[in-house]
């Protein structure tokens, strides 16, 4: 689903519920929802009602089929694990269950809330934001597979069945609606805070010295105790778990994919907020806090950028003012990130700008260098803020798949064509340049991977799309893609050895992730890559790497560290396959 400059759904299937959901939900709960769709729940409380379910980049809702009252099903601060299950339900008629996707979300909740739950406030007495006009913003997500894998919600597919979908053929003979809302008991969850990516400079990872084995040494036993004494506050408010079952009952229903997208995309951007630089380049708040200056204005401001930004004659320092002005206002504002994509002339500039810094490597010799590290860098993680929460946004796919993918490519070959210094220069500053440039290319790759997953499983038959398989079949011949693929493996190597005890830091432990998934990406859909860092890493990844270091290292109040603990197995498990 995607909104127009007005708010307004260009996928509008079920009117009926749309203009419920604008009625009863206040703006700031409305604007976030990205995808509805009926399915079948089953819960502790509800027994196999046709409901809709209504999902936004924070959690999960339910209303009745015709919709009455909506409640929140879970936060995904809660989730701790979304996966199809195989099976063929029984309660189905024979041709819903052949096309039914099971889904089964695992959430944690406080025995303390199992009582005195209903259908409007559940626990603690927390209720549903009250009524208020349409909005103007809606918030797309990232996505994670069983496979290991990241999606992307789609753009331009039809996600709402039709106003009059016909209900599945149940074999009980319960109604299709629940007849009394009260008696669903569902959780209602605390709203969790909603944030961008930052993309400031990350600070170097601290190395270790001789002289600090010690105190490195105490602190890392300090990291274990604080680990088992998180555990222990954990049990001591009796937290339990709980199962939430979705039976998507149609064959092209994209639920499941965008629940993981919302779900990893979540804890993405929670734990970036926890980086105090981020927080304050925010505002400290939550980005629907953010007031929002309308479609209108936005436009106005970009397009007057943008006239600045192609200007002829324009001199470097004046480049780089402007291009963070356009990052800062981007990481605040997804109607800009909209926009972004439907002035394709915009991406255009940069990406010919990043050709320009890059492709002349005689150009970076010498003290010209650092400003060219320095561009280039920034460029890249404009870019890398455009594509966030802008999947549903139809122009951003045609733009970069237009004439056979060749703004996508020239984008992907420029963007491991990342700047080698001279030798002389790797003892200077320029040396700290370059590393920022390459976790920048990293964040900027990985986004463009999460594109090839949403393409790769939307249903069409062009050959041309921009899958994951396209995205390195592209890379594949360019000189310095070996080099750029060591250096990620390097880093996480580095980070999950022995050589560094310090706990990682929000952003670190993000890319670490990201960097995690680059190379799951790598290993399992391309040959060549995989032959290379099973050949040139095996040897490091299973005496370096230290699943156990991650534990260590990954503070594990951070919302990421969970999946990036789990993700690391995969890795490793990978990368030591025969």
């Amino acid at each position: 689903m995607a909104r127009t400059g007005t708010g307004t759904l260009l996928s509008r299937r079920n009117v009926k519920l749309d203009s419920f959901l604008k009625r009863n939900t206040e703006r700031t709960v409305y604007e976030r929802i990205r995808v509805h769709e009926p399915c079948v729940v089953q819960s502790d409380s509800v027994n196999k009602v046709f409901m809709h379910v209504v999902l936004s980049d924070e959690r999960v809702y339910l209303t009745e089929y015709p919709p009455r009252t909506l409640t929140v099903a879970v936060s995904f601060g809660r989730v701790r694990d979304i996966e199809l299950v195989n099976d063929l339900p029984d309660f189905l008629s024979e041709k819903d269950r052949e096309r039914c996707q099971h889904i089964r979300i695992v959430y944690i909740v406080e025995k303390s809330q199992i009582k005195g739950r209903d259908w409007l406030t559940g626990g603690r007495g927390e209720e549903l934001p009250p009524v208020a006009p349409p909005l103007h913003r809606m918030s797309p997500v990232i996505t994670l597979t069983s496979e290991g894998f990241f999606l992307v919600s789609l753009s331009s597919l039809d996600l709402d069945q039709k106003e009059e979908e016909p209900l599945p053929t149940l074999k009980s003979t319960r109604s299709a609606s629940c007849p009394n809302p009260e008696t669903l008991g569902l959780w209602s969850i605390p709203h969790p805070p909603g944030l961008h990516p930052p993309f400031s400079s990350p600070p170097s990872p601290p190395q270790r010295s001789p002289e600090k084995l010690h105190s490195q040494g105490s602190r890392r036993i300090g990291f274990m105790l604080n680990r088992l004494l998180r555990r222990d506050r954990l049990d001591t408010r009796e937290e339990m778990e709980a199962e939430l079952h979705l039976y998507a009952v149609s064959h092209t229903s994209t639920i499941y994919l965008h629940l993981q997208s919302a779900w990893n995309s979540f804890l993405i951007r929670s734990t970036l907020l926890l980086d105090p630089r981020y927080s304050r380049r925010c505002g400290g708040s939550t980005d629907a806090a953010l007031p929002s200056i309308g479609w209108e204005r936005t436009a106005h401001l970009l397009g007057q950028l943008t006239s600045e930004l192609l200007q002829d004659g324009i001199n470097l320092e004046t480049l780089y003012l402007l291009l963070q002005e356009l990052r800062a206002a981007a990481e605040r504002s997804v109607e800009l990130r909209l926009l972004f994509w439907r002035c394709g002339e915009l991406c255009v500039f940069l990406v010919g700008t990043l050709e320009d810094c890059l492709g002349d490597r005689r150009s970076l010799g010498g003290g010209s260098t650092a400003d060219q590290l320095l561009l280039s860098t920034l460029i890249v993680q404009t870019l890398a803020v455009m594509f966030r929460e802008t999947e549903v946004e139809a122009a951003r796919i045609n733009l970069l798949s237009a004439k056979k993918g060749a703004l996508a490519s020239r984008l992907l070959l420029a963007l491991v064509s990342g700047p080698e210094p001279r030798t002389a220069d790797r003892e200077s500053e320029v040396q700290g340049f370059l590393e920022e440039y390459q976790d920048a290319a990293c964040w900027l790759l990985f986004e463009m991977l999460l594109l090839g997953y949403e393409t790769s499983r939307s249903p069409s038959t062009d050959s041309n799309r921009l899958t994951v398989a396209w995205i390195l079949r592209v890379l594949q011949p360019h000189p310095h893609l070996l080099s750029f693929v060591s250096h990620q493996a390097q880093q996480v190597v580095l980070v999950l050895s022995d050589l560094q005890d310090s706990a990682l830091s929000p952003t670190r432990s993000v890319l670490l992730f990201q960097r995690c998934r680059l190379l799951l990406a790598c290993l399992q859909h391309n040959k060549q890559l995989a032959d290379h860092l099973r050949s040139h890493f095996r040897e490091e990844f299973r005496y370096c790497v230290k699943p156990s270091c991650a534990e260590v290292k990954l503070p594990p109040h951070f919302p990421i560290s969970r999946l990036t603990v789990r993700l690391v197995d995969g890795v490793l498990a990978a990368i030591l396959k025969t």
